[in-house]
């Protein structure tokens, strides 16, 4: 409770003159800002358009509401905030992408290459190396990127089970 989640939940500016007039509407936030000293609370809304991601608040310790320059500046430096969180979100989510991207490319690369592998050992075209792949990571619940690297890195016999469980048709 209190004013800047009030200003969070509306995305409108909440300003309180004198704090010790609200302790009936925020219970318990009023009395433990009092005891630290603040009398009056100023918040105003971080949103972009319609969505608020927060509200920027300013505890004062005498009562009275904020000359009218001091709001306009209150709410740019709150409209400075929400950009500021905003680009570095897009910042992030732009970076896990590129992670994600870069990481798919090189699993797709190594099962590239293991499929070649098991096309050249088998005698094999490359769909079907790649089926005998797939089959064997679905079997074995391994990630086919992971199947893949042994292969590749030639840490598993993994092609010669593969080549004889295609030679060995099931029973």
């Amino acid at each position: 409770e209190g004013p800047c989640l009030d200003c969070y939940r509306t995305g409108q500016a909440v300003a309180v003159e004198d704090l010790a007039g609200e302790i009936s509407r925020w219970p318990a936030f009023a009395p433990v800002a009092l005891a630290e000293g603040y009398v009056s609370v100023h918040a105003f809304p971080m949103r972009l358009r319609e969505t608020t991601i927060g509200a920027l608040n300013l505890f004062g310790t005498r009562p009275g509401a904020l000359p009218d320059g001091e709001r306009h500046v209150a709410q740019a430096l709150a409209d400075i905030a929400t950009i500021g969180l905003l680009q570095e979100r897009a910042v992030h989510r732009n970076d896990e992408l590129v992670a994600q991207l870069e990481g798919a490319l090189a699993s797709r690369v190594v099962i590239e290459q293991a499929k070649g592998v098991i096309a050249e050992q088998g005698g094999l075209e490359m769909g079907e190396a790649f089926r005998l792949l797939r089959t064997y990571a679905r079997n074995n619940n391994v990630r086919l990127a992971e199947v893949a690297h042994d292969i590749v890195d030639r840490r598993a016999s993994i092609v010669d089970g593969l080549l004889r469980q295609e030679i060995t048709p099931p029973a």
